[in-house]
């Protein structure tokens, strides 16, 4: 990892940037894949997936065969595992459920809101070198708590042509109503404009690729919602003297190893934990199966050696990183002052492996930067909230003035008439 000392507050933007591809070429090559699977349907589909996959398929969806034989092949120590996290992230999510609650805004004025399940929800689950049944956990829990009614779920085939035995068992438990053997850019397009097999969905969720990525941004300008533009995965990790070096390090081996787009960042006040954290990334490093990878994302990682911790939150919430652990000392009274981070992980004992499998927090987190503006997916991601508003005679009697003087005001006069013709008539 490349140690920079001091940088000056200008250069930050610059030094902070994410190894992405150019949108333009980005999306010249998604759109094309999107007008295919919009043209062609499931055509495009099972060619683009011989394309990509290296698999000829002949069905698309998944059988209750192949979930009959995905459970028999996950070892029940795994599936213990999957039922605690499953407990730890359903507690978490059911706390969020949203109340309706009635709210008098004036003497017979009374306005509330009402949470909504969105009917069909799609997600997408990575496949690329690691099977993120995770993932189904994050995303189908909520959708099922929420009571989505439609819960299809994507996610690219092996090259046997078979879906890994761990997503399919997580999509079991979880409530997912169909799974297809879908990846990439095309499983996006499958969701947004339906095909022969794949039905529409209102609504898509899941991390991915760049091209996914790109593929959620363009049809999310058309034809259907999206959760957020989760690309590629990202860490950054804030230390001090106090930070024990071999944890920090392996917590950024932890993201580093996701695939070779992914970037971690060390933000740190100390040049001895520098140091240390650099000897022991490469100590770690040659212990780890994935290490080709990860040495790969290493090469787009950074070390900031800055003056103080103001520096550091400063700079922090200039990167806006998807995840951020805090570990320094007081490190509860800085994780107050992140205003831009997707989740935060506070202490030398909370690694972000435990938010990405069990701590009950969702992992489907915004990355390159759109922490700024983004959250991560939530309860009130699988729900849309309608208001409404009742009012009685009396109500616009007294309401009535405030709103005849605006619409008039704005030069919208028939505004003014619907209140008014309401005033002027007997009661009844």
């Amino acid at each position: 990892m490349l140690l920079i000392r001091y940088p000056e507050i200008q250069s930050w933007a610059g030094l902070l940037k994410r190894p992405v591809m150019q949108a333009g070429d980005m999306d010249m090559v998604v759109g094309s894949i999107l007008q295919a699977v919009q043209t062609s349907r499931d055509s495009a589909l099972f060619e683009y997936t011989e394309k990509f996959d290296k698999v000829r398929l002949k069905d698309l969806r998944v059988s209750a065969k192949e979930f009959r034989e995905a459970d028999n092949k996950v070892e029940p120590g795994l599936k213990e595992a999957m039922a605690t996290a499953y407990r730890q992230i359903e507690t978490f999510h059911r706390s969020q459920l949203f109340k309706t609650e009635k709210i008098v805004t004036s003497p017979g004025v009374t306005c509330w809101q009402k949470a909504v399940p969105i009917q069909k929800v799609g997600l997408y689950i990575p496949g690329g070198t690691a099977p993120l049944f995770s993932t189904v956990l994050m995303l189908a829990i909520p959708a099922r708590l929420a009571g989505c009614e439609e819960i299809i779920l994507c996610t690219p085939p092996g090259n046997d042509g078979k879906i890994n035995p761990a997503v399919l068992y997580a999509a079991g438990i979880t409530g997912v109503t169909a799974v297809f053997k879908i990846g990439g850019a095309q499983a996006i397009a499958a969701m947004a404009y339906g095909t022969e097999s794949v039905p529409p969905v209102y609504k898509i969720f899941g991390p991915g690729n760049q091209y996914v990525t790109t593929a959620k941004q363009l049809v999310s300008r058309h034809n259907v919602a999206i959760d957020m533009p989760a690309g590629p995965s990202e860490l950054a990790v804030v230390a001090d003297d106090t930070a024990h070096a071999a944890f920090v390090a392996s917590d950024l081996l932890s993201q580093a190893e996701h695939g070779t787009d992914s970037q971690v960042i060390l933000f740190t006040t100390s040049e001895r934990m520098a140091g240390a954290v650099q000897r022991e990334v490469g100590r770690q490093l040659e212990r780890i199966p994935r290490k080709k990878i990860a040495s790969a994302s290493l090469e787009n990682s950074r070390i900031f050696l800055l003056k103080d911790m103001d520096a550091v939150i400063g700079m922090v919430n200039e990167y806006a990183p998807e995840h951020l652990i805090i570990a320094a000392g007081e490190a509860e009274s800085l994780a107050e002052r992140i205003i831009n981070a997707g989740s935060v992980f506070i202490g030398s004992y909370t690694p972000e492996s435990a938010g990405d499998y069990a701590s009950g927090t969702n992992h489907t987190l915004p990355t390159n930067g759109y922490a700024k503006a983004y959250n991560g997916v939530n309860m009130d991601d699988f729900v849309k909230k309608i208001t409404f508003q009742q009012i009685t005679r009396e109500g616009l009697e007294k309401l009535g003035p405030t709103i005849m003087k605006m619409a008039v005001a704005e030069e919208l006069q028939a505004h003014s008439n619907a209140i008014s013709i309401r005033l002027k008539k007997k009661y009844d």
